[in-house]
């Protein structure tokens, strides 16, 4: 068996550096270990479009962004497939007849859905679409016969999902499908990166994110800006850093050559938390640090990604040619599954 990737993100904003821990770093490793036949890196239009259907405007703009910010992470189109979802058809089939699959009542339990529902204020007035994305990932998933899905936490509930319809499938109709498992970031603090305003997640809707695409003044202000702990009011006092989103930014970022770099007097992280929850540690000298890591990775991502956008139509012909790429694998794959399901009706003609 083939060993392949299907990733991707929705293109509703630019990407963050929450999707940078969460997946893009990780991909970024999968893609250069030589160790897959093939990645498909996939631009979620389709699926943007389930909330946003009253402004296609904003996700036909944001296609661009993703690209660039996939490309500015190290995704390189020579080694990865980069496509835009809703140019493969296909997908769109398969989704339908996966839906005969798996109940309404199972989508609305589904932890990843609800979260969102809640989070969009769509609980009362739900889109179809919206709520059937966990299928619509299947599909996308299975139309490129993926093994392996790196994702953040957030959203293992959709991949159970994706193998529970698998599963379904296969034993209705054959051994046809693959059933992916999903790959999660190394590190622990980058499961799901808090916002810097200290909310449990990190999010464009609310406004606490770094963007891979902001300038080295739009992080020192977002940084200096943090939520810490509203306990440690005097520098004597002690401090928490387990619910202190900027220790749990220096888990996900900082190394020992940064503390070398930038902060000798102390060796490592571990020093540097017990300092701060005995007291004595001002809030300001941990985020004068963290900013001090944060423009050192993000440099040259920025960089990288304004060369890029200097030519956008070049952008725009690798996703052509990527989806079209894209377009004819689904396409077989979805034969293979007509086939099994006995709706290949004048495949011999």
């Amino acid at each position: 068996m083939k060993n392949i990737i299907l990733t991707g993100d929705r293109p509703s904003g630019k990407l963050h550096i929450g999707h940078y821990v969460g997946s893009l770093k990780r991909r970024v490793e999968l893609q250069n270990s030589g160790k897959f036949d093939k990645i498909y890196v996939m631009i979620a239009d389709a699926q943007a479009l389930t909330d946003n259907f009253d402004n296609p405007d904003k996700v036909r703009a944001n296609i661009t962004e993703v690209a660039l910010d996939y490309m500015a992470c190290g995704i390189d189109p020579a080694k990865s497939t980069i496509f835009v979802q809703s140019h493969v058809a296909e997908l769109t089939e398969l989704t339908f007849y996966y839906m005969n699959l798996v109940t309404l009542a199972r989508l609305e339990r589904n932890p990843t859905v609800k979260a969102e529902l809640k989070q969009k204020n769509f609980e009362l007035s739900i889109p179809m679409g919206f709520l059937t994305y966990p299928v619509s990932q299947t599909a996308d998933i299975t139309a490129f016969k993926a093994n392996t899905v790196p994702v953040g936490e957030d959203q293992l509930p959709m991949l159970e999902q994706a193998r529970e319809i698998v599963r379904s499938f296969n034993g209705l109709y054959g051994e046809t499908l693959i059933e992916p498992k999903a790959v999660l970031p190394e590190n622990k603090a980058c499961l799901r990166l808090p916002g810097t305003d200290g909310m449990a997640k990190m999010s464009k809707s609310l406004g606490n994110c770094i963007y891979l695409s902001d300038s080295a003044d739009e992080i020192k202000r977002k940084v200096m800006g943090m939520y810490t702990d509203p306990n440690h009011i005097k520098v004597t006092d002690p401090g928490d850093t387990e619910h202190n989103p900027t220790f749990i930014y220096l888990e996900a970022f900082s190394t020992q050559e940064h503390f070398a770099k930038y902060l000798p007097e102390y060796a490592n992280l571990d020093e540097l938390k017990a300092h701060y929850q005995r007291g004595g540690l001002v809030d300001l000298n941990v985020k004068k640090f963290l900013n001090a890591v944060m423009q050192e990775i993000l440099e040259p991502i920025r960089l990288r990604r304004e060369e890029l956008a200097k030519d956008i139509p070049a952008v725009w012909d690798m996703l052509y040619k990527g989806s079209e790429e894209a377009r004819k694998v689904a396409a077989a794959n979805l034969a293979d599954v007509k086939k099994a399901m006995k709706i290949d009706y004048f495949a011999d003609r």
